[in-house]
């Protein structure tokens, strides 16, 4: 195909621009601080600005919302509860048929921390978040669930009565013979994996601006939304009206997305329903620990897969059991992310036999959505890990292994067992290619050389298939034959692109796929430059989309590395087509015949006789200007659009086989790490990663999507994960406790090519965006367990995870010694003890903490104290650590009460922000010169929404609000200091429901 583009100027001379890593257009703004941005752009006059109360409690009943005081605070325009968006949406689709709701709101139950509970509308950010915290929400929690395989185990909590037992799906396949395989093979091996939930994480959060017009019923939505543009109509029905009335459109930039931006959809009805509710444009923009909390992860799964051996080590036969976690809610897509890979399970393996058991769940964590890698890392790390396993047990070369079960070159296209048609291809080459350019040879004698000297080293390896251009109908694989009849086909993967020619014959580009930095519009002036004998800097690039103006499709969008293989060859499609009419034109003109027509150097010229020509923008400004002067058989030449779909991607047959992906690319990975025996940390000492995408349109830009793809996987395999405590509470809510690669840890990964044209795309291109977010972090798995010498490793492979496998548990204390009770997964911990002296007799300091004026004074941040009995209190205290400051009601009893002498105390406190308990005994004694000890124990439990905030800062944030308040009192007392410390426990619940638990 790359051929077919060279071509294109027979005679010019000259070097396509396909296939050259030309300057990006895009960099020259982006370089400078004049990229624009969601929260770059003007918003209209009388723009209101909303922020979200998030529940702070995994799985709860909403008893109460008491909002009255918040609508009172000057500047609220209002606060929209669960009723009042239920009064003017529809339910969310669900990702599959079960009597179900998804709202964008809490109904009556949250059941994940960050689930929104209200909307707060307000003239600016701060009045919203003001106004938030003087709402007061009152939960009954209930039992919680976090784990995939808990959620479908007898007596677990259930989320939705629609999904009994919290199963959403349940469906099984199977292809070939798989159980006669399975009965005749020499050898079975299987494996377990818990496959963690992590993140993309953009620099640019999700942005949403609505307005909403009451004569027309109809609303105009701006957002950062990457699409599929399938959540349109998804979006339309929840509104409550016709896609018509729905305008849809993204800004010129975006800061990243990775997948996870077409999670905003939820969130665009919520600021709908509030522009609807306040008939005023609404904006709001997500800050950072809404987004790490709440916007969306990709799935964690559990898998068991077994496999068929041959003693040889040759695959026979697949057995697939998986278990995906989808979060509270199956929005759409999901469970698209289980599907996706379908049709791809055998991997790059000529494996003819698979059996399958897919089954949903739902749990109390965020929602999944889109991430980059997309089911495939999930995938991969089973299939991969359990080809080491398999190597192991037989006594045999990893490589060989892989070697022994690789597709034959001769055998493309290939149709999987399960359905996929991998396009083109030879695996065998590329493995040779790899082996030798990355010197594996040399990595093994330092691999040997090293373990001579008692060092920890190993060598990885993977092999995978990556698929793009997603076929609409995989989803549809969740539903029978027998429901897919019933719902009608779906299929295909549809691209659309605008090419027009302005009166001074000017070429601009549009098309329906927004970009988060992969170079869009440079690549698609290089596509038409070559079709028109053109500069790059001659086409102008427009990627911003408008679905009132634009063709679009629902397949339209940025997903699944659909750009290069679909939407630029859509491109060149069109500038074809006009390109083509162009030629009739321009041979009336010269006189000479159409085909001998050539586009060259900005000239229309005849291929025999280069003298012969005309400016290109003559020509192509001639439909503007004179249009009757046009051959009868030219058509207009301003504009062509071109819809373009494959044949290849048809729906699931009747046995559930589905071509789930266009084309297919190839990676082989191998790497060699050494773990250092002091700390665990491991060190990538050579990564080698050899990919065949097709057709290279950049090969710059190629190169960026491999390193950006290896520097995500880099992040899942070491570092990233989010936890969640047995509550359900979050405790990875900052970049402090949820951390990211930064360029000191990413090593520069060794690239190698080879091309394979894919014969169903139209430049020969295959995706190459995701490839390394599915295959890095198994091959450096495999490269920590051959170190190790171990048969299992989860991941993130983090210091603390691999000192279990290397030295065990860590053994328990000696006996006798005293320790501290052990705390609960389920929440953070706070313990402490010590004294303080006072001046002032115990009857007095007595009388102090039993005062509710007193409290008052001397609580850091307290507003108020109410004393509701002699033993009874009740406080508001603001109270802030980091970048999250919260307002917090703290309810305290006394009991134990042995005046002037000990009391014990216990309560609890709640916020905006999350939630804590508490209790601590208190014993004053005298002391010389009239003074008093107090002797101090407490012990102390937090959890809810923002929990990783106290990772960090929690314990010292603590010891400080501590002394504030001992300071406070023993001034209030008349003088004197702490000893060490004292203890408040209105301060301390304030403090822990401000921080929402912390770091594992």
């Amino acid at each position: 195909m790359l051929q077919a583009v060279k071509s294109a100027n027979p005679g010019s001379g000259d070097v396509p621009w396909v296939g050259r890593s030309i300057e990006r257009v895009e960099d020259a703004a982006l370089l400078t601080g004049r990229g624009r941005f969601i929260d770059d752009l003007g918003v209209a006059p009388r723009t209101l600005h909303a922020t979200i109360l998030r529940s702070p409690h995994a799985h709860a009943d909403i008893l109460s919302i008491d909002a009255e005081a918040a609508k009172r605070l000057p500047g609220v325009a209002a606060v929209l509860t669960g009723s009042d968006v239920k009064a003017v949406t529809m339910s969310l689709v669900v990702g599959v048929k079960a009597p179900v709701e998804c709202w964008p709101i809490a109904m009556d139950r949250v059941r994940y921390v960050g689930e929104p509970v209200a909307v707060i509308v307000a003239t600016d950010r701060a009045r919203a978040e003001d106004a938030a915290e003087l709402i007061n929400v009152e939960y009954r929690p209930r039992g919680a669930v976090v784990d995939p395989l808990g959620a479908i185990a007898p007596g677990a909590p259930v989320l939705h009565d629609g999904f009994p037992g919290n199963l959403a799906s349940d469906r099984s396949f199977r292809y070939g013979d798989p159980e006669k395989a399975f009965a005749d093979a020499k050898r079975r091996f299987s494996i377990d994996i818990r496959y963690p939930r992590n993140s993309c994480t953009p620099i640019e959060t999700y942005g949403v601006v609505v307005s909403y017009d009451a004569g027309e019923d109809a609303y105009e939505v701006l957002a950062n939304f990457q699409g599929p543009f399938s959540i349109h109509t998804v979006i339309a029905r929840a509104l409550k009206v016709p896609g018509n009335r729905l305008r849809l459109r993204t800004p010129p930039d975006s800061g990243g997305s990775f997948g996870v931006k077409q999670g905003v959809f939820p969130y665009i009805v919520l600021i709908a329903a509030a522009a609807r509710i306040t008939g005023r444009p609404v904006k709001w923009i997500e800050d950072r620990l809404e987004h790490l909390t709440a916007s969306v992860s990709a799935t964690n799964r559990a898998t068991k897969l077994s496999a068929a051996v041959a003693a040889d080590g040759k695959i026979l036969a697949l057995d697939w059991d998986q278990v995906e976690d989808c979060g509270a809610h199956l929005r759409a897509p999901e469970p698209a992310t289980l599907y996706r890979m379908h049709g791809n399970l055998s991997g790059a393996y000529d494996i003819r036999h698979v059996r399958i058991r897919n089954r949903v769940v739902v749990t109390n964590k965020t929602p999944t959505g889109l991430n980059r890698g997309f089911g495939g890392p999930q995938v991969y790390f089973a299939l991969e890990r359990l080809v080491q396993r398999i190597a192991i047990g037989l006594n045999l070369d990893p490589l060989d292994v892989i070697k022994r079960n690789l597709i034959e070159a001769n055998a493309f296209p290939y149709r999987t067992a399960t359905g996929a048609l991998l396009d083109s291809g030879n695996y065998q080459e590329a493995v040779a290619r790899a082996v030798e350019q990355g010197r594996l040879a040399e990595l093994k004698a330092k691999r040997d050389e090293a373990r001579a000297e008692g060092r920890l080293y190993g060598i990885g390896f993977t092999a995978v298939v990556e698929p793009s251009v997603s076929n609409m109908g995989y989803i549809t694989t969740v539903l029978t034959a027998a429901e897919r009849r019933k719902a009608g086909p779906k299929n295909g993967a549809q691209a659309t692109a605008t090419v027009g020619l302005d009166p001074v014959g000017s070429v601009t580009v549009h098309v329906a796929s927004v970009p988060q930095g992969q170079g869009h519009r440079t690549v698609l002036s290089q596509v038409v430059a070559d079709v028109f004998g053109l500069q790059p800097n001659d086409i102008r690039v427009n990627t911003e989309i408008d679905t009132a103006k634009d063709a679009w499709s629902i397949a339209s969008g940025n997903y699944a590395s659909r750009f290069a293989a679909a939407v630029a060859g859509t491109a060149k499609i069109a500038a074809e087509r006009v390109a083509g009419k162009l030629a009739r034109i321009a041979a009336s003109q010269l006189n000479v015949e159409a085909a001998e027509i050539v586009f060259a150097k900005g000239f229309v010229a005849s291929k025999h006789n280069p003298e012969n020509r005309i400016a290109f923008s003559r020509v192509a400004a001639l439909s503007h200007w004179s249009p009757g002067s046009l051959p009868d058989d030219a058509g207009q030449t301003i504009r062509e659009t071109v819809f373009w779909t494959p044949p290849e991607l048809t729906p699931p047959d009747d046995e559930d086989r589905i071509n789930s992906s266009l084309c297919h690319g190839f990676i082989f990975d191998f790497c060699g790490v050494e773990i250092d025996r002091t700390t665990l940390e491991t060190r990538i000492d050579r990564y080698v990663t050899m990919h065949d995408c097709g057709t290279i349109l950049h090969p710059g830009m190629v190169n960026g999507q491999i390193r950006g793809g290896f520097t995500q996987a880099l992040g899942a395999a070491l570092l990233e994960e989010y936890a969640y405590a047995e509550d359900g509470s979050f405790l990875t809510g900052t970049l402090a406790d949820y951390l990211l690669p930064t360029t000191t840890e990413v090593p520069e990964p060794e690239i190698f090519h080879m091309e394979t044209p894919s014969p169903f795309t139209p430049l020969g291109a295959k995706g190459v965006g995701e490839g390394n977010c599915m295959s890095t972090p198994v091959c450096l798995a495999n490269a920590v367990a051959d170190a190790l010498g171990v048969a299992d490793v989860t991941l993130p492979l983090v210091p603390a995870r691999l000192v279990e496998l290397v030295r065990g548990a860590e053994p328990p204390p000696p006996a006798g010694r005293a320790t501290a009770a052990p705390a609960r997964d389920a929440d953070r911990r706070l313990r402490g003890e010590g004294q303080a002296v006072v001046k002032g007799a115990p009857e007095q300091v007595w009388a102090m903490l039993l005062d509710p004026a007193t409290l008052q004074s001397v609580i850091p941040g307290c507003q108020r104290v109410d004393k509701v009995t002699d033993t009874h209190f009740r406080a508001d205290v603001t109270l802030g650590i980091g970048p999250v400051t919260g307002r917090y009601r703290a309810d305290v009893e006394l009991f134990d009460l042995d005046p002037p002498r000990a009391v014990t105390l216990r309560g609890g406190a709640t916020g905006a922000l999350g939630f804590g308990n508490a209790e601590g005994r208190i014993t004053l004694a005298p002391v010389g010169d009239g003074g008093t000890k107090l002797t101090y124990s407490y012990d102390a439990a937090i959890g809810g929404k923002v929990a990783s905030i106290g990772g960090r800062l929690l314990d010292g944030a603590t010891r400080v609000i501590i002394g504030q308040f001992f300071t406070a009192l023993a001034r209030k007392a008349g003088g004197g200091g702490a000893e060490a410390g004292g203890f408040s426990l209105f301060a301390l619940l304030a403090k822990a429901a401000s921080l929402f638990g912390g770091r594992r």
